[in-house]
C-alpha cells in the first residue's frame, strides 16, 4: 500500500474497503495509522450529523491476516520515508469496540506496535456504547491498566439528553451511557473527546454548556490511586465534510477558545490541573 498523507483524502480510503489507512491527524499532531474494522459498511449506534463517513457499500470483509500485512506495510513505508508514527488508531467506519474482531485486532495491533513502532501510542476512539457490554468493559479496563501505551478516547459530546438527541441521535439512553462512562473512568484512564459544532445553525444553549462542564468536571474528579483518570480533554471543531451538511456546521475558533477557557476555569475551582486541548 502506498503511503499518502493528506488530511481529508485518506479518510475516504476507509469507504473503499481499506482495513488500514495512514492519515495526518490534527489531534495526534502527525501521522496516525487508522484501523477500520468495518470495511463493508458503516456500523454505529450513534448517528451524529457531523459524522464524516458517507453512505457506501463494499464487498470487502475484515480479515486479521490482511490487517496484519497492511499494518506492517504502512509502518515500514513510513519509516522508510522518515515519517514518525504518532499512533495506531482504531476508528474506521463505525464503533470499533462492537466489532466481533475488536479484541483480537487490538492484541494484534499492540504486538505489531511494540515490535515495529514502540514510540507510537495505541488509540481506541469510542462513543462508549461498547462499555454497556460487561465483557468489553472488562477487556478494555484490563488492557488500559496493563498497557500504558493504550489511550482510550471516550466521546462526551453532550451534558443533557436534549443536546444528546441533536448531536449523537442514538437510541441508547443518555443516562445509561453517562453512568457507564462514569463507572469506567473510575477503573481506567481515558481521554475525553468533545465535538463542538452548530446544529441547524445553532450552537449549544447555555443550559447545555453548563451541564456539559459539570459532567466533564465530575468525570475528571474520579480518582484512582491518588490521581485523576482523565488524561486530558480534547475539544475539537468540525473540519471535514459530512453526508448531512449543512445540518452540522463549523463554529468560529473564538467560540471554541471561549469554551476551553470556561472549562479550564471550572477545573480550577475543583483543583484540577488544566488538561484541556483545542483542535480547530
Amino acid at each position: 500500500m502506498a503511503l499518502k498523507i493528506t488530511p481529508v483524502t485518506n479518510h475516504r480510503e476507509r469507504e473503499k474497503g481499506f482495513l488500514v489507512y495512514p492519515v495526518y491527524s490534527r489531534r495526534s499532531a502527525g501521522l496516525s495509522i487508522g484501523i477500520n474494522l468495518y470495511p463493508n459498511k458503516k456500523s454505529c449506534l450513534f448517528n451524529c450529523p457531523y459524522c464524516e463517513v458517507f453512505p457506501f457499500a463494499s464487498n470487502a470483509q475484515f480479515c486479521l491476516e490482511q490487517m496484519e500485512e497492511d499494518l506492517r506495510s504502512v509502518i515500514i513505508s513510513s519509516q522508510e520515508q522518515n515519517i514518525p508514527i504518532k499512533d495506531i488508531c482504531f476508528s474506521g467506519n463505525g464503533e470499533p469496540t462492537l466489532s466481533p474482531f475488536f479484541g483480537e485486532a487490538l492484541n494484534l495491533a499492540e504486538n505489531i506496535r511494540s515490535q515495529l513502532a514502540p514510540l507510537a501510542k495505541l488509540v481506541v476512539i469510542t462513543n462508549g456504547t461498547g462499555l454497556l457490554q460487561p465483557n468489553i468493559f472488562t477487556m478494555l479496563k484490563n488492557e488500559a491498566e496493563a498497557n500504558p501505551s493504550l489511550d482510550i478516547w471516550l466521546k462526551v459530546d453532550a451534558g443533557t439528553p436534549q443536546w444528546y438527541e441533536k448531536i449523537n441521535r442514538s437510541n441508547v439512553s443518555f443516562d445509561e451511557l453517562t453512568n457507564i462512562k462514569k463507572e469506567f473512568i473510575t477503573s481506567a484512564p481515558v481521554t475525553i473527546q468533545t465535538m463542538l459544532c452548530a446544529i441547524n445553525g445553532q450552537p449549544q444553549p447555555q443550559t447545555e454548556i453548563k451541564a456539559w462542564e459539570e459532567l466533564v468536571c465530575q468525570l475528571a474528579k474520579n480518582i484512582l490511586n491518588g490521581k485523576s483518570n482523565v488524561r486530558k480533554v480534547q475539544i475539537y471543531g468540525k473540519a471535514r465534510s459530512a453526508p448531512e451538511d449543512p445540518l452540522a456546521t463549523e463554529l468560529p475558533a473564538e467560540y471554541l477558545e471561549k469554551r476551553a477557557a470556561s472549562l479550564r476555569s471550572a477545573f480550577s475551582e475543583y483543583g484540577i490541573t488544566s488538561i484541556v486541548e483545542i483542535y480547530l
